[in-house]
């Protein structure tokens, strides 16, 4: 890589990092940061598609009370560049530089979440020295330790992004072209799940007795072939606005019999 390259790789991945606790402009989500290192990169087209890869199972990953999830962003930022230092090794095709990107983005996300845990743990003192500050008014070292604390976020993306650039594109693309065929076959089916993964993850969120028949129409909408996401998109739409009419018209009293504000639900239980 070009010094340009290793600059502005830096640049993406203090941001990604950054707004892993801002989620001001999402640079941390596995769409955005991929893209913007594969532009960067001169790889696009292979960071757009391995972002959408990993935005599929970023979905399901959420902070919930004291429990962490795992890191996406350093996920995204180093798999993005693993994959780039792959291809421009020139020896191994784009298919298999990104389904290995995206078997090693899990056990990044897990580094990332120790790397998460160790800033946050440090910013522990940060936090009472600006307690500190406030009680004597010193509003200019409040401000310096915030900036610090986030400069902190973006650091723990950045220097683990600056080391992967000084690895020889040539030995990544060895080590990949190196692995036996089983190996090659399986980092394939585990990329080919990962959309299934995350789905899975958001639909144990969110499935309800009344979203279930929602999901079944979509799924067998979205087998038919002469259908676009954009088809699928617009019937998802109407699938919405005839549910919040029907929803509307239980509560006002004219709807389904049981009248619990959940039309479908209503039906389901006279069945």
């Amino acid at each position: 890589m070009t010094a340009i390259n290793i600059i502005l790789i830096f640049v993406v991945a203090f941001l990604a990092g950054c707004e892993g606790v801002l989620d001001q402009f999402q640079f941390h989500q596995p769409i955005v940061a991929c893209t913007l290192i594969g532009l960067v990169t001169g790889h696009l087209k292979e960071g757009i598609m391995l972002g959408g890869a990993l935005q599929m199972l970023a979905l399901g990953w959420s902070n919930v009370g004291a429990a962490i999830a795992p890191d996406a962003a350093l996920a995204s930022v180093a798999s993005a560049i693993i994959m780039a230092l792959a291809l421009n090794g020139g020896s191994t095709n784009a298919a298999e530089a990104r389904s290995t990107a995206i078997t090693l983005a899990i056990p990044l996300s897990v580094a990332g979440l120790f790397l998460t845990m160790l800033a946050r743990t440090i910013a522990i003192p940060m936090v009472h020295a600006m307690d500190n500050a406030a009680e004597t008014a010193n509003f200019k070292k409040i401000e310096r330790i915030h900036w610090s604390g986030v400069a902190m976020q973006g650091l723990r993306i950045a220097i683990p992004a600056l080391i992967l650039c000084f690895i020889p594109a040539k030995a990544v693309t060895d080590a990949l072209n190196a692995m036996p065929e089983w190996l090659k076959g399986g980092m394939q089916v585990g990329g080919g799940m990962v959309a299934a993964v995350g789905y899975a993850m958001v639909l144990n969120m969110m499935s309800t007795k009344e979203t279930w028949p929602f999901f079944a129409l979509g799924f067998v909408i979205a087998a038919i072939p002469d259908i676009t996401l954009i088809g699928i998109g617009v019937i998802g739409i109407a699938f919405a606005l005839i549910y919040m009419k029907l929803k509307g018209i239980a509560q006002s009293g004219t709807g389904a019999s049981g009248n619990s504000g959940d039309p479908l639900g209503d039906i389901i239980n006279d069945y």
